[in-house]
């Protein structure tokens, strides 16, 4: 112990305690006035860890640490331990230093034990974490809560589930911790992130007391799970609701893609008085982003603003609010936000980067992604998504080959399979499905649906049932519960006039009991009401004068030359049978209610769909803009179409 001293106090000129500049206040180093023996070292000891407790660096703690030695403190567990726990604050490796410090003592206590525990459960490796409480517990010391939780801790952190159950049994041997709540939230925890959400349920049942940690950590683990009934029937249990469950409610049902249930959540949470963060008004964001609907996105900016959070100032709300406006169809309102930020970093160029490519605007996604390459802002995986989208979305083979062949050269991203399946995509789109299936052969890691689906709906576009089948037989195999795939083949079949082949896919379809979630449309209507349409229901209350406007819509657009295409019905039915299903189509009866609703010639119409938007419908709306001189809006489940003076924005590349 002198020559560690020694080492310690050579490793810098000892600092006169008179005088210690880097320590604080050196003035409470300076002789005691008279008390007991006992009553000054505990005053010493209590000075010495209040001095550990500003260290912020190696050396500050080593200086503190000769002061230990020279005090005759070298064997005091209690100041060693909070030494040993600001050595792992710092990030000093455990050996050789603290292993050290640690085997120095004679007489070791729990708490120095679980100091150096916890130490190589954060560090690591964790294995020397467990052997060191063996050998803790090989000498009859026992642990203390805070040993158990810095093991739970790691095993949480390094998702070792058996070493967690084993920590989870000696709680419940030693019995003296089955009451404790830390150890109790820690193993809620534990459970969660190791995927046994429901293990972590029991232990929380089981619970004899719970704070709102308890509460929230179920609430957001039954969210990220997808299971929002369950937490539901949590959060209505939860004694005292505070921001932080509010905001897990909210942004849960935003995440599993129940806008409507995450904004009455947050009306809820008005209602109460509760106050609002940055993250819950990015939950609301997303909600609004989903629903569409441009009311609420002028809502919820105003709200923003209006809660001091606006996008000029706040990078997180501002990439947010990008993203609402794309999705919305108002990509010129998100590249307003956009340039009123102050501060932009990879989040908010990548946002409206997307945004740009889903609006089928490749130039102006592509300009941007020139622009911020030139700053310090580095591109990540999901710029590189984006800037390959919008070549997608364009027709830009060469640019989107170049961007690919660069990502990982240039800029250090590698290509995920998110983006090879953009290539396939982009490939795909283009007409050169061979080149598109010789890729995805090449790929270092296994294909995955995204890819596979990318393939098979370029097929149904080009209609090319024979590499149709590599890829549906592929998505069968990953999927086998999808319908989508199901339904792609049987229309590319369908479009080769193969239709015992399709009559074979539905018969699959029918015995493995799926169902095709169906074609709906929405668009806002006054009061920011959302109205939905399913193909071929005429069950909104203003159905017959919907189906009057529709009617005399069809007619005028006909007088300029419109017939439908029946190709787009892939079934084998009659001519007039496949004309009354196209024409009943969920955008046409949407975008006829907002006809209705809406006075104003110059006025915009924007209807969101949850499929892609057929061949017949896209002539439709073209037609549509042109004779009633509304620019027409469709988002469906791959990109915005913006429908203008007879033209799409898209140029018939979808």
């Amino acid at each position: 112990m002198v020559s560690l001293a020694r080492k310690l106090i050579a490793s810098r000129n000892p600092i006169p305690i008179s005088k210690s500049y880097e320590l604080g206040n050196s003035e409470a180093l300076q002789p005691f006035v008279p008390f007991s023996r006992l009553q000054e070292t505990k005053l010493l000891e209590s000075h010495l860890v209040s001095l550990l407790d500003n260290c912020s660096s190696l050396n500050q703690i080593k200086q503190v640490h000769a002061h230990v030695i020279r005090r005759g403190l070298d064997q005091c567990c209690y100041v060693l331990a909070k030494l040993l726990r600001m050595l792992t604050k710092i990030n000093v490796p455990m050996d050789p230093y603290p292993r050290l410090v640690f085997h120095q003592v004679e007489y070791r206590n729990p708490f120095l034990w679980t100091a150096l525990i916890r130490g190589y459960s954060i560090q690591g490796p964790l294995k020397e974490a467990v052997c060191l409480y063996n050998a803790m517990r090989g000498e009859s010391i026992s642990p203390v809560s805070f040993t158990l939780t810095a093991l739970l801790k790691g095993s949480s952190d390094g998702l070792e589930l058996n070493l967690g159950k084993q920590i989870h049994c000696q709680n419940i041997k030693l019995g003296g911790f089955c009451k404790d709540l830390f150890v109790h939230n820690i193993l809620i925890d534990m459970y969660v992130k190791c995927g046994w959400l429901d293990c972590g349920r029991k232990v929380f049942d089981e619970m004899s007391e719970r704070d709102v940690i308890s509460w929230t950590s179920l609430i957001v683990a039954y969210s990220k799970s997808g299971d929002m009934a369950a937490a539901a029937e949590l959060f209505e249990r939860l004694p005292v609701k505070d921001l932080v469950a509010w905001t897990a409610m909210v942004s849960g049902f935003a995440q599993n893609a129940k806008p409507r249930e995450a904004l009455a959540f947050f009306h809820r949470m008005q209602s109460e008085g509760i106050e609002t963060d940055e993250l819950t008004l990015v939950g609301v964001i997303s909600a609004c982003a989903q629903l569409g609907a441009a009311k609420y996105a002028n809502w919820v900016c105003d709200m923003a603003e209006g809660y001091g959070f606006g996008p000029a100032n706040h990078v997180m709300v501002g990439s947010a609010l990008i993203d609402m406006y794309s999705k919305c169809g108002n990509v010129e309102e998100a590249y307003k936000v956009f340039v009123k930020m102050k501060e932009k970093n990879v989040f908010s160029y990548s946002s409206m980067i997307m945004g740009f490519a889903m609006h089928g605007c490749a130039n102006a996604a592509l300009d941007l992604f020139e622009e911020m390459v030139k700053t310090d802002v580095e591109p990540n995986k999901v710029t590189f998504i984006g800037v390959l989208m919008a070549c997608t979305h364009a027709g830009l083979v060469e640019r989107g080959r170049h961007l690919f062949d660069i990502m990982e050269k240039h800029y250090g991203v590698e290509p995920s399979v998110e983006h090879y399946a953009c290539m396939i995509d982009l490939l795909g789109r283009a007409g050169q499905l061979e080149e598109a299936l010789e890729l995805i052969k090449a790929m270092p890691m296994e294909p995955n649906s995204g890819v596979w689906g990318a393939l098979l709906g370029a097929c149904r576009i080009h209609g090319n049932p024979d590499i149709a089948e590599v890829a549906a037989n592929r998505l069968f195999e990953l999927e086998p519960d999808s319908i989508g795939n199901y339904v792609l083949l049987a229309n590319t079949y369908a479009s080769a006039g193969r239709w015992e082949d399709v009559l074979g896919v539905r018969k699959s379809i029918k015995q493995k009991l799926l169902r095709k979630d169906p074609s709906r449309s929405w668009i806002e209507g006054t009061e920011g009401v959302i109205h939905e349409f399913y193909a071929g229901d005429m069950t909104h209350p203003n159905s017959k004068e919907i189906k009057e406007a529709l009617e005399d819509l069809i007619g005028r657009l006909k007088s300029h030359g419109y017939e439908p295409n029946l190709s787009s019905v892939p079934y084998d039915l009659n001519e007039e049978h496949k004309r009354r299903i196209l024409l009943t189509h969920s955008e046409k009866l949407a975008l006829a209610y907002g006809l209705l609703i809406t006075d104003s010639a110059g006025s915009t119409i924007r209807i969101m769909k949850n499929l892609r938007i057929c061949e017949d419908c896209h002539s439709f709306m073209c037609g549509a803009s042109q004779i009633t001189g509304r620019e027409i809006i469709v988002r469906d489940n791959k990109r915005f179409h913006h429908f203008h003076n007879g033209v799409c924005s898209c140029g018939n590349f979808w």
